[in-house]
């Protein structure tokens, strides 16, 4: 496990006009590598597939093939995330105005001391604010 990776990398992944150079190598790079993500990352990615196909961006068959695609992802999920969120979670949030979602990912990356795999910007900020650092995914 080389990094954290929060959805909003996961998603740019699943969709060809949100990918780069940027974020199809760093896909190859957990192919090889692994990584690891808060528990509650398949629910908020799938949720987001979800969504995607209720706003007729994907249709039901490539729901499953995307959920397929990364569900089989050597991702790690943190059996710790539940624990901090009552705490080191909460606090990040409210400190830097974050979802308890993208807080997590912060979490996560902060006691693991690895790098954050994020495209979201605020989560981005509070990452550099808080001195963890980020994998280069803007151009």
């Amino acid at each position: 496990m080389s990094l954290v990776i929060d959805s909003s990398v996961t998603l740019s992944w699943c969709f060809e006009d949100e990918q780069t150079p940027r974020t199809l190598n760093l896909l190859e790079r957990i192919a090889e590598n692994g990584a690891v993500a808060p528990a509650l990352w398949p629910l908020e990615v799938l949720n987001a597939l979800f969504m995607a196909e209720r706003r007729k961006r994907l249709d039901a068959a490539q729901r499953h093939r995307l959920a397929g695609f990364l569900r089989d992802l050597p991702i790690t999920i943190d059996a710790e995330t539940d624990s901090q969120a009552w705490t080191a979670t909460m606090h990040l949030a409210e400190v830097h105005r974050l979802t308890m979602y993208n807080a997590a990912s912060l979490e996560l990356a902060q006691r693991l001391a690895l790098p954050l795999a994020a495209l979201d910007q605020e989560l981005c900020a509070a990452a550099k604010a808080e001195g963890v650092a980020l994998v280069e995914l803007k151009t």
